[in-house]
């Protein structure tokens, strides 16, 4: 590299990330230490500079986030000592665009020295313990939240988002502690959201530019108007979801609903809402406005079809195929009735009862997609020993024969 302009060295050493290498690399030359200052991103990944034989990883890390004079990456997350943070990210504060921290339950960390890099566009912070409100000073640049991993309070989240107004991506992942959360954003585009914990957590979202929303662990779902919404999925490991609300979908392709219980009003009203969705899935085991397990009712698949013509995917378990297959699903079904726009189906099928009754379903939706290409039949660990089990895999086989073309068994 010694015959390479200054130019071209000291742009191949500003792509170094890794804090080891950073180091060493300014230990090679002057010339190459004097370029050190052009690093725009430093990655201290987990016991990256911790020795236990060494108490000077503090110093360390603080050397090289001094020595660049231009960092806008900062990545930290190999243990550090909490009152170092705020000369830190003082010290980058000027060009720091994007910051990676990862505190680990430290309820001694100030987050309120984050407001230190004025600059930020992108904030992540893992195993954080915000009890009250952060203190962050407004950063009207920040478009970019997502916490992972961490305890909040209702009243902290609430003084984190009132800290960055301009919010366009938010992500609360594996979070606890809360048990109500509201979100009022004008620019908000994308938000994840997963809680833990017992208990039902309810969401009260208020963006209108919302595109894409995520959420797990709620039981109850409330969505203002949301006219630009193309993907929407909504689940619940554990529990009951009682009550989804939401404006119109005018906009969205993608829907799945996930989940052990639903309500059934709440699967309708999402439903009904959704009249214009490309693509959807569902697997949810049971309804049941109590705690009480039930099976979902009869649902007319013409009528279900006509209310959403513009399907081209559409994946189903248990519950929802067998709603399809009971006695008189099919009445409406008639020479006329079409699904133009299907292209693929997939079911996953669990009990072998009622096999008659599946098949005519079965063939009802092939014979109505003039479009369809791939239908899939997920057979699962069926616990009935009975002989129906096997005079449904031989109705199965043949189904599959007979459309080989469309018609695959998994």
């Amino acid at each position: 590299m010694d015959v390479l302009p200054d130019e071209v060295v000291q742009y191949i050493l500003t792509y170094m990330k890794d804090a080891k290498d950073v180091a060493r690399c300014s230990c090679v030359s002057k010339r190459w230490k004097e370029f050190m200052p052009s690093v725009k991103s430093l990655y201290f990944p987990r016991n990256s500079i911790y020795d236990s034989r060494r108490t000077d990883f503090d110093e360390t890390i603080g050397r090289l986030i001094r020595s660049s004079s231009s960092l806008e990456e900062l990545t930290l997350y190999c243990p550090f000592s909490s009152s170092n943070l705020k000369p830190w990210l003082t010290s980058a504060g000027r060009s720091l665009r994007h910051l990676d921290l990862r505190v680990d339950g430290d309820r001694r960390t100030d987050l309120s020295c984050i407001g230190a890099a004025h600059g930020l566009e992108s904030l992540k912070l893992w195993g954080a313990v915000i009890v009250g409100s952060p203190g962050w000073a407004q950063s009207p640049r920040l478009t970019r939240l997502e916490i992972v991993g961490s305890t909040l309070k209702d009243g902290a989240l609430v003084g984190c988002l009132e800290s960055c107004p301009n919010l366009t991506e938010l992500a609360l992942l594996g979070c606890d502690g809360m048990q109500s959360i509201s979100i009022e954003l004008q620019c908000l585009e994308r938000c994840r959201l997963d809680v833990l914990g017992p208990g039902e957590c309810s969401l009260h979202l208020s963006s209108p530019k919302i595109e894409f929303l995520d959420v797990v662990g709620f039981g109850w779902v409330c969505v203002n108007a949301t006219p630009c919404l193309k993907n929407l999925s909504i689940a619940k490991n554990s529990g009951r979801v009682y009550r989804v609300e939401f404006g119109e979908l005018p906009s969205l392709d993608s829907l799945t609903l996930r989940g052990v219980q639903w309500s059934w009003d709440a699967v309708q009203s999402i439903l009904q809402r959704a009249s214009n969705v490309k693509h959807l899935f569902m697997k949810i085991e049971f309804s049941g406005n109590s705690d009480r397990l039930l099976p979902f009712p009869r649902i007319d698949l013409a009528e279900f079809f006509n209310s959403h013509p513009n399907l081209c995917s559409f994946e189903i378990h248990g519950a929802m195929f067998a709603a399809l297959c009971q006695k008189n699903s099919l009445t409406s079904v008639d020479s006329e009735f079409e699904i133009p726009y299907l292209e693929k189906v997939r079911i996953s099928v669990r009990s072998p009862l009622n096999a008659e009754q599946k098949m005519n379903t079965l063939e009802s939706l092939l014979k109505s997609s003039p479009r369809l290409q791939t239908m899939i039949i997920k057979i699962l660990s069926m616990r009935n020993t009975h002989e129906s089990e096997k005079a449904f895999f031989q109705k199965v086989c043949r189904f599959r024969y007979k459309y080989e073309k469309i018609v695959q068994i998994e």
